[in-house]
C-alpha cells in the first residue's frame, strides 16, 4: 500500500455562489473559502455553500503539493478503494457515500423535499438534466449560528386555527377543502391519521397549484392585512416571517404556505434530521450539514429555480407534527456525537482547549474533517502539519491521527463519517 493512502490529505474544496448566501467576509462558507482556497473574498458575491466531498457538481481536490498536479477526491479515491475500506466498497462501491457541507443562509432557501431512492432512480432515469444522480439525499443540520427552519407539516390542531384565522389561504384552496380538514378527528387512530393526511394532501395540493395571478393577489392582501393589524397588536413569530419572506420572495405561494410547517430554531450544537420526502426550508442562519451523497432537490416555492411541483406534491408523507430536535450525544468533555438513523454518515465535534489533545482513532471507513475555528497541529507518526481555519483533510478507512490545540487556541473541528452502526 502506498504511502498517500495511509495519511490524511488535504483537499482543496468548492464553494457555491447561490444568491440566497452571505456577503464576503459576513459569509463563515466565505471565510472558510477563502482560507482553504487561498483567494480573495468578492464582498458583492453571496457565499452559501462549501462542499466536501465526491460529488460531480461540487468536487474536492486533493492537493499532494506543488510538484503535482491536483485530482479530484473522486478519482483519486476510485484508483485508491482501499481507503474506504471493505464493507464501504462493497455496500456503496467507490465512493464516498456522504457529502459534508457548510451553509451559510442570508435568504430563505425554497420549499422542497428530497426523494427516497426509489423515486430518485425513476426521476434521474426521467429527467436527468433536472436530477443529476439517481440517489436519495437523507440529511443533518448541525446549527453553527441561532438556526431557523421550516420542517414538516404542522398538528392538525395548528393547521385547523390556521384555516380558522388566515382567511387568504381558504380563498386559495377552497371553502369545501377547508371544511373537510376542519372535520377531521383529532385522535392518534390509524383512520384518524389517514384521513388527516388524505385530507392535508388536497389542501396544500390546491394551495401550491393555484394561479399565479390568485397568488399574487392573496399573498399582497395577506401582507397588506398583517401591516395594518402590526399598528394594534404584536404579530406571531410566523405572520413576521410572512412580511420578511414576501420582501425576500413577492407574490410567491411559499410565502402564505409557511402556515403549513413548524418553524423551528436551532440553537448553537442543536441537530435537524430530515428524512426523505419531508418539506423543509432553511431561513436564516449558518450550519454544518451532511447527506447522502446527492444533489436532488424537488422544489414547491420561494425560489426563481425550476418548480416541479406535481412531484412534490405525490411525494410527500404528510407526517404532521413537529419535528424532533437533538443535542448531540456528549462522548467527552471534548466530543458531541450526531448520529442519524441514515447508514451514509454521522457528525462529531471537536472542541480542545489550548494545549489539549486528542487520538481520533481508527474507524474501518473513511472520514473528512474540517477545522472551523483555532490552530494547532495533525500528528501520526512522524508527520506533524499545522492545522488552522479553513484546513480540510481526508482520512482513510483504518488510520489514527491526533489533533492538538495550539498553546492560546481553542481548536474546534468536525468530523463526518460513516454511521458506526452500519459497521456493528
Amino acid at each position: 500500500m502506498e504511502w498517500d493512502t495511509v495519511r490524511p490529505l488535504r483537499l482543496r474544496c468548492l464553494v457555491r455562489n447561490y444568491e440566497w448566501g452571505r456577503f464576503g467576509e459576513e459569509s463563515l462558507v466565505g471565510r472558510l473559502f477563502a482560507r482553504n482556497s487561498g483567494e480573495e473574498l468578492n464582498s458583492g458575491m453571496p457565499y452559501a455553500e462549501l462542499w466536501m466531498g465526491t460529488h460531480e457538481s461540487g468536487p474536492s481536490f486533493v492537493e499532494f503539493g506543488v510538484l503535482q498536479e491536483p485530482v479530484t477526491l473522486k478519482k483519486w479515491v476510485e484508483e485508491n478503494p482501499t481507503v474506504l475500506g471493505e464493507k464501504v466498497v462493497e455496500r456503496w462501491g467507490k465512493d464516498i457515500p456522504f457529502l459534508f457541507k457548510v451553509l451559510s443562509v442570508r435568504k430563505a432557501l425554497s420549499i422542497q423535499a428530497h426523494p427516497d431512492k426509489e423515486l430518485a432512480k425513476l426521476l434521474h432515469e426521467a429527467r436527468p438534466e433536472l436530477y443529476k444522480d439517481a440517489n436519495h439525499k437523507p440529511e443533518m443540520a448541525i446549527a453553527l449560528s441561532d438556526f431557523k427552519a421550516l420542517c414538516g407539516f404542522v398538528s392538525v390542531k395548528e393547521l385547523k386555527d390556521v384555516l380558522a384565522n388566515v382567511p387568504e389561504i381558504v380563498e386559495l384552496v377552497g371553502t369545501e377543502n377547508a371544511c373537510v380538514f376542519m372535520n377531521i378527528e383529532e385522535q392518534d387512530g390509524h383512520e384518524e391519521v389517514r384521513a388527516a393526511q388524505t385530507a392535508l394532501k388536497s389542501i396544500f395540493t390546491s394551495l401550491v397549484t393555484a394561479s399565479k395571478e390568485a397568488v399574487s393577489k392573496v399573498v399582497k392582501k395577506l401582507g397588506d392585512r398583517l401591516i395594518m393589524e402590526q399598528k394594534v397588536r404584536t404579530l406571531t413569530e410566523k405572520e413576521e416571517l410572512v412580511l420578511l419572506l414576501e420582501k425576500q420572495y413577492p407574490a410567491d405561494v411559499g410565502v402564505i404556505s409557511v402556515f403549513f410547517f413548524n418553524y423551528v430554531h436551532l440553537r448553537p450544537g442543536e441537530a435537524l434530521y430530515i428524512g426523505a420526502n419531508e418539506p423543509h426550508a432553511y431561513v436564516f442562519g449558518e450550519c454544518i450539514e451532511c447527506m447522502a451523497t446527492s444533489d436532488n432537490v424537488v422544489r414547491a416555492g420561494l425560489t426563481p429555480k425550476y418548480r416541479d411541483v406535481g412531484t412534490l406534491c405525490s411525494m410527500l408523507t404528510y407526517k404532521q407534527g413537529c419535528p424532533e430536535i437533538l443535542p448531540g450525544e456528549p462522548l467527552s468533555p471534548f466530543i458531541t456525537r450526531y448520529r442519524p438513523t441514515f447508514d451514509e454518515f454521522e457528525v462529531e465535534r471537536y472542541l480542545l482547549p489550548s494545549g489539549e489533545f486528542l487520538v481520533l482513532s481508527e474507524i474501518p471507513g473513511p472520514c473528512i474533517v474540517i477545522v472551523l475555528s483555532g490552530e494547532g497541529w495533525l500528528q501520526m507518526g512522524s508527520l506533524n502539519e499545522d492545522v488552522s481555519v479553513g484546513n480540510i483533510f481526508f482520512v482513510p478507512a483504518k488510520v489514527e491521527v491526533m489533533f492538538r490545540a495550539g498553546v492560546a487556541t481553542q481548536l474546534e473541528f468536525y468530523r463526518a463519517g460513516i454511521n458506526r452502526r452500519f459497521f456493528k
